[in-house]
């Protein structure tokens, strides 16, 4: 049975619909994007899949299972989450805060969990360190080992690597990558067309078609070879 599945979805705010009729699955170890042009409506799924809001039409199964509090999740960063005060352990054990319930401390498990995920994201020698003073790919590993915290087999990334710069980006793409080989089902939000193609299994495209493919068919469709050749031509404008 498939960790996730999603069928004929609506999904908007107070009744205004923002995209319909999207259907896809994730099973254990996919790598689904989901691209599009801006406005589509992939951030209001991200939020719907995670329950912060309702869907206004539709439904979303979570099989073999899964638990809401088991999806991890890295949003896009504002600035004022940027300036965060807390140290790096204090953030990445915060995405225990569900398996607490109401016991009010984190117990040795969840402490060992948290120094678990940063070792796997080499943010250990960071512990004590303040989070608003850390560089914006060290920032990203900090929310990546919290949303490890929180996911026992799913993490959903925003935008992950958003103002990061190509090294950063690179190095990242690779740890996301490396969970995905370790078992853990990916679902990503990006306007990289490329690494899409390059890293995902899957694809969901949102805009005036929405559909669900293989990322090699997706290559072939007709919205897949225009954004495609329009990556490439910005890359090739900023050269």
């Amino acid at each position: 049975m498939s960790l996730i599945e999603v069928n004929n979805l609506t999904v908007g705010y107070d009744n205004e619909v923002v995209a319909s009729g999207i259907s896809f699955r994730v099973n254990e170890g996919d790598y689904l994007c989901i691209v599009g042009e801006n406005g589509s409506g992939k951030s209001t799924l991200m939020k719907t899949l995670l329950h912060l809001q309702k869907p206004l039409s539709g439904e979303i199964i979570f099989g073999d299972g899964m638990k809401r509090g088991e999806i991890g999740y890295l949003p896009q960063q504002t600035l004022v989450q940027k300036d965060f005060p807390a140290s790096v352990k204090e953030i990445v054990l915060s995405g225990c805060q569900a398996k607490c319930g109401m016991r009010p401390f984190y117990n040795k498990e969840e402490k060992a969990l948290a120094l678990q995920n940063m070792r796997r994201m080499g943010i250990e020698d960071l512990a004590n360190r303040s989070y608003r003073d850390l560089s914006g790919g060290q920032q990203q590993r900090v929310l990546l080992a919290r949303a490890l915290c929180a996911a026992g087999k799913v993490l959903l990334l925003d935008e992950p690597v958003a103002g990061l710069d190509p090294k950063v980006t690179a190095e990242m793409y690779e740890r996301i990558e490396k969970l995905n080989k370790e078992g853990v089902a990916i679902i990503m939000v990006s306007h990289d067309i490329a690494a899409a193609v390059r890293y995902a299994d899957y694809i969901l495209h949102m805009g005036e078609r929405i559909f669900y493919t293989t990322k090699e068919k997706y290559m072939e469709s007709e919205e897949g070879s225009f954004f495609i050749r329009m990556q490439n031509k910005e890359e090739q404008d900023n050269v």
